[in-house]
């Protein structure tokens, strides 16, 4: 592989880092404008066929499409929430439970977005818990942030274990299911260390950055809460890889998490006596008033609503049950694209999109929306999804080709492996601590933990043969890495920002979620090392 070669491999990342990062230039500009520089280059210098290039762009927009329905489900299910009043319950809810934002933050952020990436996976947290905090009050870029950030460790077993089924399933042929559980429950040993500490990385980010007072203090000052909110999801998760399965970790662990730290708040416990608020933050007593009055329908059919969403993601999930093989029959298969070896596929009902809209349609009628409240309910959800549109419809493209580059005229692998392989060949003796950040880099190029886990698990593998490591060991790197990535994948932010109006500002929020990432890839790679060096094959 040339320099230039080199250099044309990298523009994937290069570009989206230079113009959105560095520039500040908004994704719906961006991403057309790295696109076409990075078609040309693959086109021009990696030697990638016409026919391949736009048979790779046809399948990122079949995929972008299912973006854009996961978007607009979630959107329609939170207009409608508010046109019928359950907003306005669950924000009288959660301040019930604690006025300090903090302790919002990791409730919603945290365990619920747990919960979602448990049952549905695929971009639903940030979709969901993003305005479900601008709606508590929380300033949209610290709300989208503190989503992305908290949506990190519980990807490891999101929809119902996909990324280790199929992400590692399918990126390591052959592996058996208890090989997969192995690392699984390597995985969580690594993040019972590390992922235990999210919480409170999330609240001093959130008091130093959006705190009256840019505050590092304010945030560590709830270190016991937040420190045992992350134990409470990592242990019981832990406990469910090890004892139960891969499919239900993230899901249980969030739930018994949830509930637990849910009565330690309304009891006070682990708290400082002065909550800490927003400086635009009405004081307590008029927010109680508020609060009083303001809930429209009670709190528990409010969040009937939500759990209902969430309750529907699983049974969807669970292959045992006739549901999942019902919604999975309606669906399109595009075989073999302009004819080549690139298919892709579309099952718009099992899309968790499409269960939320479900969901409102049926609130709708069961609330008795009136017709001019459901029709701004879907004008608003329509009018917010044009520039997502267009941010999705070019980076999906650039993804898919980066990914299919393999078929060339210069005999060169696909660009992702051509860049593993240069890293491995180059980080040979610390292998252990760079793995993560490879999972990282396909998450935030392919826009999945999946994605990442199917691309580079086989060369992690070889990667583990040859330097005589652990392959349990590097796999649960790569899957661990493949998290942290999720803080930054372009899609991600793209579509999180659609959701809470911040179309245009996500360079802005790759900036706020990219240190966290670093620490997340930096401390894996860390435990990993060690153990490397104490248990050299285990």
């Amino acid at each position: 592989m040339s320099l230039l070669q080199l250099l044309t491999a990298l523009t994937p990342i290069a570009s989206i880092f230079l113009f959105l990062v560095v520039f500040r230039m908004p994704a719906v500009k961006a991403m057309p404008l790295c696109f076409a520089v990075f078609a040309f280059l693959a086109w021009s210098t990696w030697g990638i066929h016409l026919k391949q290039m736009a048979a790779a762009t046809l399948e990122g927009w079949v995929i972008a499409l299912s973006i854009l329905i996961i978007i607009s489900g979630a959107l329609l299910l939170l207009n409608v929430l508010r046109a019928c009043g359950a907003l306005d319950s669950i924000r009288s809810g959660f301040f019930g439970i604690s006025p300090d934002r903090r302790v919002q933050a990791i409730i919603i952020a945290w365990f619920f977005g747990a919960f979602l990436e448990g049952a549905g996976g695929f971009g639903t947290p940030a979709a969901i818990v993003a305005p479900l905090l601008v709606v508590l009050g929380f300033p949209s870029l610290a709300a989208v942030a503190l989503a992305l950030i908290a949506d990190s460790a519980p990807v490891s077993f999101g929809a119902i274990g996909t990324p280790v089924l199929v992400g590692i399933g399918q990126g390591v042929p052959g592996i058996e299911y208890a090989e997969l559980r192995t690392i699984a429950v390597t995985a969580m040993s690594i993040d019972f260390f590390v992922a235990s500490f999210i919480p409170l990385m999330m609240t001093l980010l959130l008091t130093r950055l959006f705190g009256a007072n840019k505050s590092w203090r304010e945030g560590f000052q709830i270190w016991p809460f937040a420190l045992l909110s992350g134990v409470m999801f990592t242990a019981p998760a832990w406990l469910v890889a090890k004892y139960i399965g891969v499919e239900f970790p993230s899901l249980i662990g969030a739930l018994i998490g949830m509930l637990i730290m849910v009565f330690v708040a309304r009891h006070g416990w682990l708290l400082p006596k002065q909550p800490w608020r927003f400086a635009t933050d009405p004081p307590l007593s008029e927010l109680t008033e508020v609060n009083h009055s303001a809930a429209v329908i009670p709190l528990w059919q409010a969040w009937l609503l939500y759990v209902s969403a969430a309750l529907l993601l699983v049974l969807s999930r669970l292959s045992m049950l006739p549901l999942k093989s019902a919604l999975l029959s309606f669906q399109w298969l595009w075989a073999n694209i302009l004819g080549t070896n690139i298919s892709s596929s579309l099952a718009p009902l099992y899309l968790p999109g499409t269960l939320f809209a479900f969901v409102a349609c049926v609130t709708c009628i069961v609330f008795k929306t009136s017709k001019q409240q459901t029709l701004y309910a879907v004008k608003k959800t329509v009018e917010s999804l044009w520039p997502a549109a267009i941010a999705l419809g070019s980076s999906v493209p650039m993804v898919r080709i980066f990914i299919h580059s393999g078929v060339n005229d210069n005999s060169l692998n696909a660009m992702p492996t051509e860049l593993a392989n240069q890293a491995v060949d180059g980080l040979q003796a610390h292998w252990p601590f760079f793995a993560p950040l490879i999972g990282a880099l396909g998450s935030f190029v392919a826009g999945s933990s999946t994605f990442s886990n199917m691309m580079f698990s086989g060369l992690q593998m070889e990667a583990a043969e040859a330097l005589n490591l652990s392959p349990s060991l590097i796999l649960a790197l790569q899957l661990l890495g493949s998290n942290a990535g999720n803080m930054v994948c372009v899609m991600n932010v793209v579509a999180a920002a659609a959701v809470v109006h911040l179309t245009g500002k996500e360079g802005h929020i790759i900036r706020l979620t990219f240190g966290p990432m670093l620490i997340y890839c930096g401390a894996v790679g860390v435990v990993g090392w060690l153990v490397s060096r104490i248990f050299p094959f285990t």
